[in-house]
């Protein structure tokens, strides 16, 4: 079963911890992403110590086809977000299965 998390949750999960009140934590969320989304589309790539590495990838344009109907269809070109995780990011992972 998929359980999304969303941005209310990680507030108030901060709000829980810190006990900021709850506005503050938005905007705390609302302006870390935000620096993150304009560093990635300025600078293609971000790398959080401990955390990972988000990059931006141009995909060029290709065919590619429809698995039911088989026709065949083009992709347009565009940018991709990948994220590589840390070493340390990893071990924390598999030490907590």
């Amino acid at each position: 079963m998929r359980i999304n998390l969303t941005k209310k949750d990680v507030i108030n999960s901060i709000y829980m911890r810190l006990g900021f009140p709850k506005k503050i934590c938005e905007n705390l969320i609302e302006d870390f992403l935000s620096i993150i989304l304009e560093e990635i589309i300025t600078k293609k790539k971000v790398k959080i110590s401990k955390f990972g590495t988000f990059t931006l990838r141009h995909k060029k344009s290709r065919i590619g086809r429809n698995p039911k109907t088989l026709e065949k269809k083009v992709i347009t070109d565009r940018n991709v977000i990948l994220f590589k995780p840390s070493k340390e990011f990893k071990n924390y992972i598999n030490l907590n299965d």
